[in-house]
């Protein structure tokens, strides 16, 4: 499963729809940024579920965090709340400032979107993936959600941004 496959299981597209149009993008450059940023993203998931205390505090995060309603309300997305979530989950996902600029500067290389914009976008879509991997593990009814299978389960496909995946991957 890739992370669109994720989203539309769960009914996010509408979300990131409405990401695309807060950042005045059209459906091709919306599905475009989401498929440079999701491996980079799903990366630092995984990561997250590589230690016991990295795989509790992801747990938690879903279980209590209150992210589904990213996908309940999509008007959410564009709301300086959601920016300030998101920036808190890159910073447990990519550990400083410097990784989340990183990404977005090779996701702006590899889609030709303007770097300024995909650093609003990144946090926005940060909070819809949360979003969409607490309601896929049922973290809201269920305090133990299978991260392991989840993540484990998707496909990191090769969508054109080699380059910046193996830049991530320096960092984490």
């Amino acid at each position: 499963m890739n992370l669109m496959d994720l989203l539309d299981d769960v009914g996010g597209a509408s979300s990131v729809s409405k990401m695309g149009e807060g950042l005045g993008l059209d459906a091709e450059s919306t599905s475009s940024l989401v498929a440079a940023l999701a491996p980079a993203l799903m990366q630092g998931f995984q990561k997250q579920t590589e230690s016991p205390d990295g795989l509790a505090s992801l747990q938690q995060a879903l279980a209590g965090g209150g992210h589904q309603k990213y996908l309940d309300d999509p008007d959410l997305i564009a709301s300086a709340a959601t920016t300030a979530d998101g920036n808190n989950i890159l910073g447990h996902l990519f550990g400083t400032k410097d990784v989340s600029r990183n990404v977005a500067a090779q996701a702006a290389q590899s889609t030709g979107l303007q770097d300024m914009l995909i650093k609003k976008a990144l946090p926005m879509l940060a909070g819809i993936t949360m979003a969409a991997m607490s309601k896929k593990s049922n973290a809201g009814a269920d305090a133990n959600p299978d991260l392991g299978s989840l993540l484990g389960g998707i496909d990191w496909g090769d969508i054109g941004v080699d380059d910046m995946l193996n830049m991530a991957k320096k960092f984490f």
